[in-house]
């Protein structure tokens, strides 16, 4: 097992640094220049201000969400961003009441999504998106398809915006601004919430607002819990249970004819998903809801949801005490 390990890791090492071949990268931009209508000139010409990062495809393959939720979860649950999410929430609250009235998504799940991603706008990267997007596009064939499709989305992006195309910085994977919405979703969810001509997702106003579309777009439910604690008391039917994927694919009749248990009241048709985390102390088990689904449409890891959710939540309670 170690010698395959170990092998994959030399592919992957190997496969994802192989720089394009001529023909390889003229097909590229020829499937650019056909889905988001750019001319050649305008794409070698990106291509001429784009430089390969090695750190990009260093960052890529070791995510924090590879790490045992017992392990992640103090990433995000500190004190010091429960402290600084509750002062965020006061300072901005008039925009965050206006984005929980019109737009029906809690300030805290707001809160602790900006907070998760940027610490509330003191983080927001210091790669040039232009550089990230070019290096996975290009030289990260496991996702190489995806990250082109966000460089064309780049690239008309700046022409929308009209920023000069190395201008703008963000992660390793080509997310800005205070929420870190890569460019198609800078394109498709970002709302101008000031009103001002546009949509600047680096300064706190339009950040809240474009967040909370998100959701409200990916249909958040208001008042709907996230998730809830459950205990198993058969681990054998629990784990026939456990499933990959994000989707809910059991109701709670279901869940609870196998042995799973929670203080919480269900109704027997309520769409459910058991989810199981590596506590500190042995496994954790979750009964996740809908807007526990919601938020992996922002970032498919259920440890990345969770962080989001349980952050929401002691960030709540710092703000009501500070009140």
């Amino acid at each position: 097992m170690r010698l395959a390990l170990l092998s994959a890791a030399v592919w992957l090492s190997t496969s994802v640094s192989a720089a394009p071949t001529v023909s390889e990268q003229q097909q590229w931009l020829d499937e650019l220049a056909g889905k988001f209508e750019l001319t050649q000139d305008a794409l070698n010409g990106a291509l001429a201000q784009a430089q390969y990062q090695q750190p990009i495809i260093d960052a890529m393959t070791r995510p924090a969400e590879a790490k045992p939720w017992h392990q992640y979860r103090p990433i995000f649950l500190t004190d010091k961003r429960i402290e600084q999410g509750a002062t965020f929430w006061k300072e901005h609250q008039a925009l965050l009441v206006r984005a929980e009235q019109e737009l029906q998504v809690p300030a805290q799940i707001i809160a602790a999504i900006i907070g998760v991603e940027t610490y509330y706008g003191a983080h927001m990267g210091t790669h040039k998106v232009l550089d990230a997007l070019y290096t996975l596009g290009f030289h990260y064939p496991p996702r190489g398809a995806f990250f082109r499709s966000e460089l064309g989305h780049y690239l008309k992006l700046a022409g929308e915006q009209q920023w000069a195309l190395d201008e703008q910085k963000g992660s390793y994977a080509g997310a800005m601004g205070m929420g870190q919405f890569i460019s198609s979703s800078y394109r498709h969810y970002a709302v101008d919430f000031d009103q001002d001509g546009h949509t600047n997702l680096f300064e706190a106003t339009d950040a809240i607002g474009s967040v909370a579309n998100y959701f409200h777009q990916h249909k958040w439910q208001p008042g709907e819990p996230v998730a809830h604690r459950a205990e198993v008391t058969d681990a054998d039917a629990a784990e026939a249970l456990l499933s990959a994927a994000l989707e809910l694919d059991y109701s709670w009749a279901e869940l609870a004819a196998a042995g799973v248990l929670t203080d919480a009241e269900l109704a027997a048709d309520t769409p459910v998903k058991l989810l199981k985390l590596d506590g500190a102390d042995g496994p954790e088990y979750w009964v996740v809801r809908h807007n526990f689904y919601v938020i992996t449409r922002y970032n498919r890891s259920p440890l990345y949801a969770m962080a989001v959710y349980q952050l929401s939540e002691e960030i709540r309670q710092a703000y009501e005490q500070q009140r």
